[in-house]
């Protein structure tokens, strides 16, 4: 569960070094991010030869969270970060070419499948 204000580290090899969450959702009033949301958020630290720029608003997804999240077959899954990756916003394509770190299987089922294929590990 990640709010307004909340830091993530960046999944993948877009310049981006942490993204911090301006808003969650189409315009809605949702509190709360879960895993494979797409949240709008806004770089802090990027790199200077990266495709993203220091303090450009992005759309990412939420690929790890380290709030626990319930699966249909009863188990949970939970990660040691906070990681989005930043996407296009009308393709839902990833702006970077690489995928650090594995990705949780809602990604993939929620219709980003660049992304699950992108990663070396789908847990």
């Amino acid at each position: 569960m990640l709010s307004v204000r909340s830091k993530l580290t960046a999944a993948d090899n877009s310049g981006a070094k942490i993204l911090v969450i301006i808003g969650i959702g189409k315009g809605t009033k949702r509190r709360f991010a879960k895993l494979a949301d797409v949240v709008t958020c806004t770089v802090r630290g990027a790199i200077p030869t990266g495709t993203v720029k220091d303090h450009e608003i992005v759309k990412a997804v939420v690929v790890r969270t380290k709030k626990e999240t319930r699966r249909k077959d009863g188990s949970y899954i939970r990660f040691s970060d906070n990681a989005a990756v930043i996407i296009d916003s009308p393709s839902n394509a990833p702006r970077g070419t690489r995928i650090f770190g594995p990705v949780a299987v809602e990604v993939k089922e929620n219709g980003f499948t660049k992304i699950a294929s992108l990663a070396k590990e789908v847990v």
